[in-house]
């Protein structure tokens, strides 16, 4: 158990880079050393770099993502990526703040351009009286508007290729552009040299002295002149120590190694496939196995067997390939085998949108399979919620003895947070299977009781063996084609998953806890929610939020928070459907029979703003008004 803890600090230590934490006296102003008296302050910043997949984009998020998460600052990011293997357009925003920061930004503070169709695109994502800087060596026709909005003009891929020279062409251009971020907002730049040479120094000392050119050559670069003064980038008060930087994939990923996971199977899809490479380099160092099968219907099948052999199994995808899934997670259903199914949902129907966020598999998630196969469908609200919703989700599957789905999406996904680094010590667990011998009077599926298997090789004291199957059983899992046990055993399997909402807490009110509007979410929009609530409330308005962790089935009671407001508004990344609901308001619309529950939908592929929030609120008090 102290070789598991050791080995998961090891980990999240080497995937955060935050195992030094910065020290009071090196914060990031210090270190610049600037005393400028044209140094203007911020809590927050929002940075938006649009280029090309190809140009590194991602990396130079990442490395100030990392960076926060060494000092006491918030962050949140946001990407896009082209879904051809060609590439194309992309970018990556990054919110950094001093404060508690919930979503990646709805207008952008800074906007670097790489090429002329990244500048036509993007410049109406800044605010008014931005900062737009832009290369010069690609981008030749600026816009004259009337917002304010500073121009910068730099020859970004010549200095590149000045500072670099020999055959490296403007690779390495995004390093150089950290380089001019790290100047105007004054960051750590020994910090920042240690994480580029963590990450390029294993390439070779060629490869990170190219990088180091680069990145030192925008870091010198008199851009401040330009802007009339840097930007002081307050530090923030919260903690600095026990921080962990990453993204959702992998604070999932780990946490199901947290949670006893140690087999699993899968097959590649775009945006689960890094939980899937994650799992198969880890579990072997944990004794266990991560195997990668020819489809998903074997993927899932080779996980139940894992499960029934007495491990707690993983498989994974995305909504197409849960759909193929869902005939064998019938099986386990009716098997009531644990097993833990993670569904990173994307734009569909189809292959749809498979690099964008969507939130339209919920109904598959909790429906999808034939017959009447109830399961337990849960949804994590941040990157850090992923880690906490797997280890849940393994005590669930264990306790219940039933398939667990967890709904998170490619926002979640991909997005990079700063948080506390996991008490591992209270966390983690080695689940064995249980090969003790079962009494006479044991049974696995007993019509009063709870499921517990027994693995094979477990020795029967009555010298009676049980058998899992697909079909209609009995309690010692024998088929039977008796009416009277299929109504039977469709109660059990029932109400032991409507037990569970006996132990769910209901969630939290952000606000008052009644009044005119209540807004309520599920899964990533946790953050925007709560940020527009907090804005709607200092605008005086009567507004509360919550956000339901656990969709199905949901916490008992829910109904005594919704009576107490007047418009109930779901906010959700799906379509409205034919009856005007989403996904989530058409189960509480049902559920709750309450007229006042509407919803406010959007299927654009992108993450809520803020501002979309609000405006559907005033929408609904417009039309009730």
């Amino acid at each position: 158990m102290e070789h598991i803890r050791s080995s998961f600090l090891k980990y999240l230590y080497k995937m955060s880079s935050t195992a030094t934490p910065a020290s009071p006296e090196n914060t990031d102003a210090s270190a610049a050393g600037s005393d400028d008296s044209s140094d203007r302050e911020l809590q927050n910043a929002v940075i938006r770099f649009a280029g090309n997949s190809q140009d590194g984009i991602q990396s130079i998020g990442a490395f100030l993502a990392k960076l926060a998460g060494r000092s006491a600052r918030e962050v949140m990011t946001y990407m896009t990526i082209p879904s051809t293997i060609a590439g194309g357009p992309s970018i990556f925003q990054v919110h950094l703040g001093s404060g508690e920061v919930l979503s990646p930004g709805d207008e952008a503070d800074f906007l670097f351009a790489f090429y002329q169709h990244s500048y036509d695109d993007h410049l109406n994502s800044l605010k008014d009286g931005g900062i737009c800087i832009y290369d010069t060596d690609h981008v030749e026709e600026v816009k004259k508007d009337e917002r304010g909005i500073l121009h910068v003009g730099l020859p970004i891929t010549s200095i590149t290729v000045e500072a670099i020279g020999g055959s490296a062409r403007d690779r390495g251009k995004n390093i150089m552009v950290l380089g001019l971020v790290a100047q105007i907002f004054q960051l750590n730049r020994e910090k920042l040299s240690t994480l580029i040479e963590k990450q390029f120094g294993r390439k070779g000392e060629g490869v990170f002295r190219n990088a180091m050119l680069a990145f030192d050559a925008g870091y010198a670069y008199a851009v401040g002149d330009l802007l009339g003064g840097d930007f002081d980038l307050k530090e923030g008060t919260g903690a600095k120590e026990g921080k962990m930087t990453t993204d959702g994939n992998t604070a999932l990923t780990y946490g199901l190694l947290a949670g006893g996971v140690r087999y699993g199977a899968g097959y590649p899809i775009t945006p689960w496939s890094s939980i899937m490479e994650l799992l198969r380099s880890e579990l072997p160092k944990y004794g266990g196995l991560f195997v990668q099968a020819e489809d998903e219907l074997a993927a899932v099948s080779l996980a139940m067997g894992m499960s029934f052999a007495g491990h707690l199994a993983i498989t994974g995808s995305s909504g197409p390939g849960l759909s193929l899934k869902m005939e064998a997670l019938s099986y386990a259903t009716m098997a009531e085998l644990p097993l833990i199914i993670v569904n990173v949902q994307r734009g569909g129907p189809s292959t749809g949108l498979p690099t964008s966020v969507e939130q339209s598999d919920l109904m598959q998630a909790i429906y999808g399979s034939h017959g009447d196969s109830p399961r337990i469908v849960i949804a994590p609200r941040n990157v850090e919620d992923c880690f906490y919703v797997a280890v849940e989700a393994c005590e669930l599957a264990k306790k219940y003895s039933c398939p667990v789905i967890i709904l998170t999406d490619q926002g979640l996904a991909t997005r990079i947070e700063a948080f506390k680094e996991p008490d591992l010590d209270s966390i983690v667990v080695e689940v064995k299977p249980d090969l003790s011998e079962r009494p006479e009077d044991w049974s696995p599926y007993p019509i009063d009781g709870a499921t517990v298997h027994a693995p094979p090789g477990s020795p029967m004291a009555g010298g009676k063996y049980p058998v899992v199957t697909g079909l209609e059983h009995d309690e010692w899992g024998h088929p039977s084609g008796s009416p009277e046990v299929h109504a039977k055993m469709n109660a059990r399997r029932r109400e032991k998953i409507k037990k569970v909402a006996d132990n769910i807490p209901l969630p939290k009110v952000c606000g008052e806890e009644s009044g005119d509007t209540l807004i309520v979410g599920w899964g990533s929009t946790w953050g925007p929610i709560r940020e527009a609530t907090l804005r709607a409330q200092e605008k005086g308005l009567s507004v509360s939020s919550i956000h339901i962790r656990h969709v199905h089935p949901l916490a008992n009671g829910l109904e005594t928070i919704f009576d107490n407001f007047k418009d109930i508004v779901v906010v959700e990344m799906n379509d409205e459907g034919l009856y005007g609901n989403g996904q989530l308001a058409t189960l509480l619309r049902a559920r709750y029979c309450n007229p006042n529950i509407r919803s406010v939908c959007k299927t654009d592929g992108l993450n809520f703003k803020i501002k979309e929030i609000l405006a559907g609120i005033d929408a609904g008090a417009t039309a009730t008004s």
